[in-house]
């Protein structure tokens, strides 16, 4: 049995397959799945999982080289912006890039995975590009 906190079967195989470069996004529940990009859903009802628990938890098992967020973010600034910043803080989300809403989107189109969040707060999207353990 798994000791870390994720438990998620496909997630953790997914998170365990990611190469350096790769792109996971987390998104709200809103947030579109562009047609053959990888869909695990998470969302359960408004609200559950949250995007901030999601995004502790993913991180905890990924090494992230950088992320990216849509300029939108800081302007709504949704309550999972505070998880964003406390763990850009800790140095655990890499780099940072900023990009317009439709950008951001066009960009999931080349992530190798969206996870679907139950977030319903605008803009509560993150692109997690993974890095290298060594």
């Amino acid at each position: 049995m798994k000791k870390t906190a994720l438990l998620n079967i496909a997630l953790s195989r997914t998170i365990a397959g990611l190469g350096h470069g790769d792109i996971l996004v987390i998104g709200d529940a809103g947030l579109p799945v562009p047609a053959g990009v990888e869909l695990i859903d998470l969302a359960v009802t408004p609200g559950l999982p949250d995007f901030a628990s999601v995004l502790r938890v993913v991180v905890s098992e990924m090494q992230v080289e950088r992320h990216v967020l849509a300029e939108e973010i800081f302007q709504v600034a949704p309550p999972g912006l505070a998880e964003v910043e406390a763990l850009f803080g800790q140095g655990l989300l890499g780099g940072r890039e900023r990009m317009p809403h439709n950008e951001f989107k066009a960009l999931s189109g080349r992530a190798k995975v969206i996870v679907r969040t139950g977030e319903c707060k605008p803009y509560s999207n993150i692109a997690l590009i993974a890095g290298v353990t060594f």
